[in-house]
């Protein structure tokens, strides 16, 4: 999986020249919302900031820009806003408003993407002026980089580079002193989901939940019981371990756990690891109520108290979803882990999802 920059990069060094479209701000009932973007290139577009009347004057404009761009020279680092109060310039009932930024990402500077971004691709954020003629830059924690640029951009970006502030888009107005930035992670949030067992069940979690702001890790025993190909990357990391209770002690604080392998044994052994670190956001069990009321007698049988059981969450997914083909299952407890990361709950606090009806 790589970086949205990346992408970027390749594209346009491949096309000679792509736009990127990219929502920097959003008041109100909007499709998608700020930093939710896509590109445009001369035969396809990627990704969607939501569809609809909105979407398709976005890539109608991205299109004028890069046929403008094959005839007379353009300036460089050519970016352009447009406005759009979604009910009065649309139609659209959203009643919201949105600011969207066009950027035409040249193939020389593309190059120039690929040569001077690659070691902050992973940790780092994209800063640029909305204004043309500055170039994009990709920056970490080099402060060397990012000392020069206005007092209110130093501050955003020493603050999400030390974790002080949540690695999210950021759009600064303009100033008497200068334009509007607009400032963004390169990889998005993700919250750590380790997943035991690649079974049928797990195997569609992982369709479903590659594509959501999770960064997975997906444990089993043996290389031949993953799919043949596992495109492993920042959302997606394998792991083959003949104990996998030994992997959730590695577990960060707050990270959800998903426990689903071919055997109760190791079940137990992981949801017993899991329980008596303490420190997880989510741990889901798959099974029914009988098997969530004897893992609970079990568990309890190995020195865990009512109130840690209760954080047990099994049979996992939303109420009133009942089906159990994989893909209903993956989709419901998609559903579930997403209610949670809405809610913001706390490592330390019950899920009051836990014990519910599948």
């Amino acid at each position: 999986m790589t970086s949205w920059l990346q992408t970027i990069a390749e594209k346009a060094a491949h096309f000679g020249a792509v736009v990127r479209i990219a929502i920097v701000r959003a008041d109100g009932s909007v499709p998608r919302e700020a930093g939710a973007a896509m590109i445009v290139t001369p035969e396809s577009i990627e990704g969607t900031i939501g569809g609809g009347a909105l979407e398709l004057d976005a890539i109608a404009t991205a299109r004028s820009i890069l046929s403008g761009a094959s005839g007379e020279a353009q300036a460089a680092w050519l970016r352009e806003t447009r406005n759009y109060p979604l009910g009065p310039s649309l139609g659209q009932c959203c009643g919201g408003y949105a600011k969207v930024l066009f950027e035409l990402i040249t193939a020389s500077e593309a190059a120039a993407l690929l040569e001077d971004g690659m070691a902050g691709w992973r940790s780092g954020i994209a800063v640029r002026p909305i204004a043309s003629g500055i170039p994009l830059s990709v920056l970490n924690h080099r402060k060397d980089k990012y000392h020069d640029l206005p007092l209110q951009a130093v501050r955003v970006i020493r603050d999400t580079l030390s974790g002080a502030r949540p690695a999210s888009p950021v759009y600064l107005p303009a100033t008497k002193r200068g334009p509007a930035w607009f400032i963004e992670p390169i990889e998005r949030e993700r919250t750590p989901l380790f997943l035991y067992g690649a079974g049928h069940v797990g195997r569609a979690l992982v369709r479903v939940l590659s594509e959501l702001a999770f960064a997975i890790t997906w444990i089993d025993t043996a290389a031949d019981r993953f799919p043949e190909a596992v495109a492993e990357g920042p959302g997606l990391q394998r792991i083959i371990a003949s104990d996998p209770a030994a992997i959730a002690k590695t577990a960060t604080e707050g990270a959800f756990h998903l426990v689903m392998t071919y055997s109760h044994p190791l079940d137990l052994a992981v949801c017993h690891e899991v329980l008596k670190a303490g420190t997880f956001g989510y741990l889901g069990l798959i099974g029914s109520k009988t098997k969530r009321a004897r893992f609970l007698k079990r568990l309890r049988d190995l020195g865990h108290s009512s109130a840690a059981l209760d954080r047990l969450t099994c049979p996992i997914g939303v109420p009133g979803v009942t089906g159990k083909e994989p893909a209903t299952i993956a989709v419901s407890t998609a559903a579930q882990l997403l209610q949670l990361l809405a809610a913001g709950k706390s490592s330390t606090r019950a899920s009051p999802l836990a014990g519910s009806a599948s």
